[in-house]
């Protein structure tokens, strides 16, 4: 049986990644947590597929959003650097990133993906999995689903908003509307 993970310390993590200036370099849950920064963590399961890019870049086209709300975030695969660099060097007209604006990670041994329950074993690939997690440390938010569908900014924004408000927040609440009193 799978245990609950939300609520709990996050599994820490330090990975090798292509970070936004194009240099390699590292990307840990516990430098974001010393620089009190929120961390946005989502697997995605392969570099130069379809659905991928555009939830890669999509994400990246509204970084500054989540800079202003104190997040990292930080994309994840079982890829190599060496891959991550590959795509993001290779333009957007032709299927690749380009630029973007946060860290993609390698998972290549593929721990940090086990750890938060995405790996497909006999695959050796990530599911689509996006991680919340509190600047001490706590997994606030998780959502995994199939690899056919990509991820919705908007929504993420909204649970990471609605995070941070440390209150109540009924269902379809949107940012600068009221929580619930109790």
């Amino acid at each position: 049986m799978a245990e609950r993970m939300v609520g709990k310390q996050a599994p820490r993590f330090e990975m090798k990644a292509v970070l936004p200036s194009g240099d390699f370099g590292t990307v840990s849950l516990e430098e974001n947590m010393r620089n009190g920064k929120w961390t946005v963590l989502f697997f995605y399961p392969l570099d130069f597929t379809f659905v991928c890019p555009t939830e890669i870049t999509a994400i990246s086209d509204r970084y500054d959003e989540f800079e202003d709300l104190d997040a990292v975030v930080i994309g994840v695969s079982t890829d190599s650097v060496y891959s991550h660099k590959a795509w993001i060097d290779t333009p957007r007209t032709e299927n690749g990133l380009g630029e973007i604006k946060y860290p993609l990670a390698a998972d290549t041994n593929h721990a940090v993906s086990r750890d938060y329950g995405v790996l497909i074993e006999e695959e050796g690939i990530a599911l689509r999995g996006l991680f919340i997690i509190d600047p001490e440390g706590e997994l606030k938010y998780a959502v995994v689903h199939h690899n056919n569908i990509g991820r919705d900014v908007d929504e993420v924004l909204r649970v990471l908003q609605a995070l941070q408000t440390g209150g109540l927040c009924p269902a379809n609440w949107k940012p600068g509307q009221k929580t619930l009193e109790v």
